[in-house]
């Protein structure tokens, strides 16, 4: 199996979405019709009149109720699957048994063991997957990393992470409907629903981590998942990670932070924000950036660059294992 249909017959990519849920109303879904080279066919939802509407408001050509009808639509060349992680795995694979590449929501997949299998299908039917690990796309997190590269800080020596938010949180269910916190749908809690980004970030500019272990329990006995994880890592160059997650406190202690140290200064950024501080030798200085309305749309781009056979994987399969493998590191110790 092969890329060539779009590679060399279309030098276009058409695409479905299987799981044409609240992600992509937004984030994503748009963004398919807005980069070059790129146009939604079809979308997949099991509740037919969900899908029916999704596509009529989003002006899209097809939509369907059975996943395989929308993977053998000979008019789609590429699948985005959206579900919830405990189906990532299934759709993935069906779509590369079609020779269709894929990409796929993050977290990659339910658990680590699921995301070995999507990586070793891909490299043996040689067809391409890629994750939507986004934030490493957008222009703020590259002029992080662009930072880091040119030492403006010095050395690095520590990375933290600071991840608080109240039982209150729209991110938070009280009943068993929010997929989410339902480790059978999810593979976790909350922490399995954000921590992926920033993870990824770590990783993408740090490197793979050399050695990982972590606490997590759950302390309000809300829902059935683990509410609060703390995380160590050492990283490539020595370079010490820690990171706590709770998703319990009080709303007046609420905070998103990503914290890098170095030997001439820090950097510093909420991982759900828009603004960067840099401080050199006690001088601070702050970078804003303009609200994404589509925010997957710049890693939509590249990955479409990539199916089209003209640029890199933005994020492997390898790459996004790094994520998962520090979770499950932190939660099971495994």
């Amino acid at each position: 199996m092969s890329n060539t249909k779009i590679e060399s017959e279309t030098g276009k990519v058409n695409w479905g979405i299987i799981g044409c849920g609240n992600v992509t109303e937004f984030k994503s879904g748009p963004a398919f019709n807005k980069v070059p080279n790129s146009s939604l066919v079809a979308v997949m939802r099991r509740d037919a009149d969900k899908a029916r509407d999704y596509a009529k408001r989003h002006q899209v050509p097809k939509w369907y109720s059975r996943a395989d009808d929308l993977i053998n639509d000979p008019d789609i060349s590429a699948i985005y699957i959206a579900t919830p992680p405990k189906y990532h795995e299934a759709y993935a694979i069906a779509a590369m048994q079609a020779g269709k590449p894929v990409y796929v929501e993050k977290p990659m997949a339910l658990d680590l063991a699921s995301c070995y299998r999507m990586k070793d299908f891909s490299e043996q039917a040689g067809v391409k997957l890629s994750i939507a690990h986004y934030r490493r796309a957008l222009p703020m997190f590259l002029k992080v990393r662009s930072l880091l590269n040119e030492k403006a800080i010095g050395d690095i020596r520590l990375v933290n992470i600071k991840m608080l938010q109240p039982d209150q949180s729209v991110m938070i269910a009280k009943t068993s409907e929010n997929w989410r916190v339902d480790p059978s749908i999810s593979g976790g809690g909350i922490f399995f629903d954000l921590a992926p980004h920033q993870l990824d970030l770590v990783h993408y500019f740090f490197g793979k981590a050399q050695s990982s272990c972590g606490i997590a329990t759950n302390q309000a006995a809300l829902y059935q998942a683990e509410d609060i994880v703390t995380g160590s890592m050492l990283l490539q160059n020595n370079i010490i990670f820690n990171g706590v997650w709770c998703f319990t406190v009080p709303a007046n202690l609420e905070d998103d932070l990503f914290e890098v140290i170095g030997s001439k200064g820090k950097i510093s950024f909420p991982v759900f924000g828009n603004t960067i501080e840099v401080e050199i030798e006690g001088q601070k200085e702050q970078i804003s950036f303009a609200k994404e309305p589509h925010i997957q749309q710049h890693m939509i781009a590249k990955v479409v660059q990539h199916f089209l056979g003209k640029e890199q994987n933005p994020c492997s399969a390898s790459d996004a294992i790094m994520s998962m493998e520090g979770m499950e590191k932190f939660v099971y110790g495994k």
